[in-house]
């Protein structure tokens, strides 16, 4: 770029894009929110400009917003486990919603805490918080309800969750709605779906787009695959990679699949596909650790015992 241009630039933002007045210290600037290219003096200096000035704006906003859609979150939605400080898994059922304070307990950090406690005969407590764990159905949603009605995002979530699961699909939207104008990733991904499918609210693609948007920048992986699915469905290729690269960085098993079909049909570098791999695994061992061995152990034991229960029972039984 020449030096002639170079200033020619430096003047445009110095100077008012519409009129030319020289800002200063009686006159002052103020930048095009949208692109951050140019400055006006006024608001009606900014409307006269803007016929002008559409076209170049809107393709600058477009490339800063790309700039932060593609950015790699340091860690996914799910953060890490308050007791151990380690990554959650991407396996839902590997951690526990806890009613009395929501707080999800990675089965490493629960499993640790039920087996000192059954050790010692103390009474089954909450690893966090240590409040007495609901011992019914009712206690559970008494409390839930309780943090509900002091505005946890984490607990409308999981409301939200709840109604979704029982075909409630209006209560659902009303609550992960309330939960992401508080800030919660996993709320909006939840309402991308339901905008999308139509389900509890009108059909609309936009606002969809927008929900999944905002919980991929958050670090919501699944959120992250589904913008690049519909990328690839636009014929968007280099897009899609880019989406799932950073979804399978953040542990995401569908994604780093996806991106290894990308590579057998040479629609990404051997490199890419060699960063997505190296990502996914490092984000995969974070979450290991010997106390969620042990639970997953405990589990596979648990599990064996009650077959051997069905086999002894006669319950495993089949009908001619």
């Amino acid at each position: 770029m020449s030096a002639a241009v170079k200033e020619d630039d430096m003047n445009k933002v110095q100077c008012c894009a519409s009129c030319g007045i020289a800002g200063g210290d009686d006159i002052k600037l103020k930048k095009c929110t949208a692109c951050h290219l140019v400055k006006y003096c006024s608001d009606v200096c900014q409307r006269d400009h803007e016929a002008e000035h559409k076209k170049e704006c809107k393709k600058r906003a477009a490339e800063l917003y790309d700039e932060i859609l593609f950015k790699q979150p340091e860690s996914s939605q799910y953060e890490d486990c308050p007791i151990c400080c380690l990554p959650f898994p991407m396996d839902p059922s590997k951690y526990t919603f806890m009613s009395c304070c929501s707080k999800y307990i990675c089965d490493g950090c629960n499993h640790a805490n039920q087996k000192r406690e059954f050790e010692a005969r103390l009474q089954q407590k909450c690893p966090f918080c240590r409040k007495a764990m609901p011992s019914t159905k009712e206690e559970f949603n008494k409390q839930l309800m309780k943090r509900i009605e002091a505005n946890d995002p984490l607990a409308m979530c999981f409301m939200g969750w709840k109604r979704c699961d029982e075909g409630d699909y209006k209560n659902a939207f009303e609550y992960w709605s309330k939960a992401a104008a508080l800030g919660d990733v996993e709320a909006h991904y939840h309402l991308s779906i339901l905008y999308h499918n139509g389900q509890g609210v009108e059909k609309d693609e936009k606002r969809a787009l927008h929900h999944m948007e905002e919980a991929a920048i958050s670090g919501h992986p699944m959120a992250r695959h589904n913008l690049g699915c519909l990328e690839r469905e636009k014929g968007r290729v280099d897009r899609a990679a880019t989406h799932w690269i950073i979804a399978a960085k953040l542990g995401y098993d569908r994604s780093l699949e996806n991106v290894k079909d990308l590579y057998k049909a040479g629609q990404v570098s051997k490199d890419d596909l060699a960063t997505a791999l190296r990502g996914h695994q490092a984000a995969v061992d974070a979450t290991k650790s010997p106390q969620r061995e042990a639970a997953v152990e405990y589990m596979k034991w648990l599990a064996g015992r009650a077959e051997r229960g069905r086999g002894v029972g006669g319950s495993a039984l089949t009908r001619s």
